[in-house]
């Protein structure tokens, strides 16, 4: 038997050394994780995100991670007889149900977030949109039809102040924040999307990687004709893309599009229901999502 026949774990070895050129390429870099869709109410894939998020710190990267809370804040508002309507693809959110709101995303699915990564040790630090003003909104009223229309306390970011959630990361903390923020308007507390928000914070950290979960394998080439996902593509092409989009993907690539556009190297749309999908996009060349460069990156 030859000594290397005798080594039954050196795959495991190999593939860790495939993984060193990109553990060298983002060592010391910033990426932003908008966690969502079936990674957030499947137990397993719960475990290995949080898995995920803590290899990316222990490898040298400062993730941070942005969550919202749709189907909890549905199952809540239920519970307590409170109607979910929606206009223009967003929940109308009135001051009881933003009360759910808050209550659902910062005391129930941040506080199990937070739970899960300081399993493996004392990294996670859960906090609001509110919190030292990291963001801060103003009401948000879509237009339907040409009119405007008020759709209660939704936000739309007006600002984001990074400082709080720089001194955890350079503290070696995980930041998990909770997509609401305060109104320098009015004082109101706001709903804002998770995506959205992911997407800001990205580009005012100067975030290398923004990484959206979602419930699809990226974006498709001609759904519902084709299930082909696009590998990669421009911020040009994605914006010639937006109008032919489904209403669930767009604010997603709209934040994509922000990313790219405001400093991020790469934004990446991936398939939450694949376990470990995280390690899979960063640390091989085999990304299995649809990934947005900047127009010139992507011309070059």
């Amino acid at each position: 038997m030859t000594a290397a026949r005798k080594h039954t774990a050196l795959p495991k070895a190999q593939i860790l050394i495939e993984a060193l050129p990109w553990l060298t390429r983002h060592n010391g870099k910033t990426v932003v994780i908008k966690f969502g869709g079936n990674a957030m109410i499947d137990e397993e894939l719960k475990a290995a995100f949080a898995q995920d998020v803590v290899f990316l710190r222990q490898a040298g990267l400062k993730p941070v991670v942005v969550h919202g809370g749709g189907p909890q804040i549905s199952a809540q508002l239920d519970k307590q007889g409170l109607v979910s309507e929606f206009k223009a693809g967003l929940r109308v959110t009135t001051p009881e149900a933003m009360d759910v709101v808050r209550m659902v995303l910062a005391g129930q699915v941040q506080r199990e977030l937070v739970g899960l990564l300081n399993q493996h040790g004392p990294l996670a630090v859960g906090l609001t949109g509110e919190d030292a003003h990291t963001i801060t909104a103003t009401r948000h009223r879509p237009t339907i039809d040409g009119e405007l229309v008020d759709i209660g306390r939704v936000g739309e970011i007006t600002a984001i102040d990074t400082g709080a959630i720089q001194a955890l990361l350079d503290d070696g903390r995980i930041p998990v924040v909770s997509s609401i923020a305060r109104s320098a308007d009015d004082n109101h507390v706001y709903n804002v999307n998770a995506d959205t928000a992911a997407a800001a914070l990205a580009a005012a950290l100067g975030a290398e990687t923004l990484m959206v979960l979602t419930d699809v394998e990226g974006l498709y080439e001609d759904w519902p004709n084709s299930d082909d996902v696009i590998s990669r593509l421009t911020a040009g092409e994605l914006e010639k893309l937006l109008p032919e989009l489904s209403s669930g993907m767009v604010p997603k690539m709209q934040g994509c599009l922000h990313a790219v556009r405001n400093g991020v190297e790469t934004a990446r749309v991936l398939d939450g229901r694949v376990q470990h999908s995280i390690l899979l996009e960063i640390f091989t060349d085999e990304g299995i999502g649809t990934m947005v460069v900047p127009d010139a990156q992507g011309e070059s």
